[in-house]
């Protein structure tokens, strides 16, 4: 029987505060506490708590059939702890069913991978690693990047590390006249890959309730019938878990599809696996070729980089936090090394994006600035006054070795 194969991401960034220079130091400075635990609190309450209960009920129901996978930042791991431990309890009964599959990624959902150097990155994949273990008991053996981020040179590193499989963006600019549908195998490397359906993925998180489209509304038996017509060996449905209640108001209707769901899918013939289970049961048919300076995402509609390093102000941003690592890093400072690492949260870079297309729109509310511009100016404001924190430190070590 065909393959569905659900992956969830599961991702809330520590937001900046409006910085001005205050008698705070240390992580306090530059975060803010206040607003991130917040939109925390809102997403946990319309999303995270009842879309993890619902998923509880129908591993019960269905009786292991219907199964999935999440992939949870260490970002949002760390503000379960601090403000919502009920929504981490339900992460760690979804990892007691066996029906829940949990992906491994950077643990800040960082742009490392884009360094030219690898360390960073592989540093953030074992602090994730650790996080997994320590907090949900489980070791994941796939890996997916920071937004689908993909190239060839990264899914080696990712082999390396020593991981089965990785994530990414099914666009037609890769594939050209192949299908998403099926496994493939990176291009001078073993590790396998799955991509994205991006089209039967975005008819739920993108045009569920979008009253425009000509086919609303939006069945679960609509939807399965699709899927049972399209064909390949492996649908792979990919898309933010905040799908269930936050960009999808439980209003629209989201839960009641997700709860009839699995039904119609079965009903059509087809089974639910996890990613392991996928690339167990299937050999690659194809060499998938992404260069260097080609690298793909799941981002709007150019599927590529230009969300975070699109424009100038997002280049120069990430030039001068890259640029600041060796020099923090000499600090053996754990706080500023703690703040550099969530300076490298992609978010920041996003809501620099002057597109503001595809899913920007989407993402746009979870943002503390007005424009793309007063997300620049504030972003380069915080790190102009991390980086004298950080000299500083640099030159009162060098003073106590003289």
């Amino acid at each position: 029987m065909r393959s569905v194969c659900f992956y969830f991401e599961v991702h809330q960034p520590y937001r900046l505060k409006w910085f001005w220079p205050d008698e705070h130091t240390g992580f306090e400075r530059y975060f803010d506490n206040r607003s991130n635990r917040e939109i925390f609190e809102k997403v946990a309450r319309k999303c995270y708590l009842p879309a993890n209960r619902t998923m509880l009920d129908l591993v019960d129901e269905y009786e292991g059939k219907f199964r999935i996978s999440l992939s949870v930042t260490g970002t949002l791991l760390s503000q379960c702890e601090k403000w919502g431990k009920d929504v981490l309890e339900t992460f760690r009964q979804m990892a007691e069913t066996g029906c829940v599959e949990f992906l491994e990624e950077t643990n800040y959902h960082s742009l490392a991978g884009l360094f030219d150097e690898r360390e960073e990155f592989k540093e953030q994949i074992c602090e994730h690693r650790e996080n997994m273990r320590s907090l949900l008991g489980v070791e994941p053996q796939v890996f997916r990047n920071t937004e689908l981020l993909y190239n060839n040179s990264l899914a080696a590193t990712v082999e390396e590390l020593g991981y089965k499989a990785i994530l990414t963006e099914g666009t037609e600019h890769l594939l050209g006249s192949r299908s998403p549908n099926y496994v493939y195998k990176a291009k001078d490397s073993n590790i396998k890959v799955l991509l994205r359906n991006y089209k039967l993925s975005d008819d739920i998180g993108y045009r569920f309730s979008s009253r425009w489209w000509p086919e609303y509304p939006l069945t679960a038996e609509k939807w399965a019938t699709w899927a049972a017509l399209t064909p390949g060996n492996t649908l792979n449905i990919f898309m933010d878990y905040e799908t269930f209640g936050e960009h999808q108001w439980e209003e629209t209707g989201i839960f009641g599809f997700l709860k009839a769901l699995p039904a119609e899918v079965i009903d059509k013939k087809l089974t639910f696996r996890t990613p392991t289970e996928v690339i167990s049961r299937y050999e690659p048919v194809a060499d998938i070729d992404v260069g260097d300076f080609s690298t793909i995402s799941w981002a709007d509609s150019e599927r590529d980089t230009s969300a975070w390093l699109g424009n100038d102000m997002q280049r120069r941003c990430f030039e001068d936090v890259k640029m600041l690592g060796p020099y923090v890093r000499r600090t053996r400072d754990i706080e500023l090394i703690r703040i550099w690492k969530h300076l490298l949260t992609s978010d920041h870079f996003y809501y620099m994006c002057t597109k503001w297309l595809g899913d920007g729109d989407v993402h746009s509310y979870f943002s503390i600035h007005s424009s793309p511009f007063d997300a620049a100016i504030n972003y380069m404001a915080a790190l102009m006054d991390f980086k004298s924190m950080v000299f500083s430190k640099l030159s009162a070590m060098d003073a106590l070795d003289e």
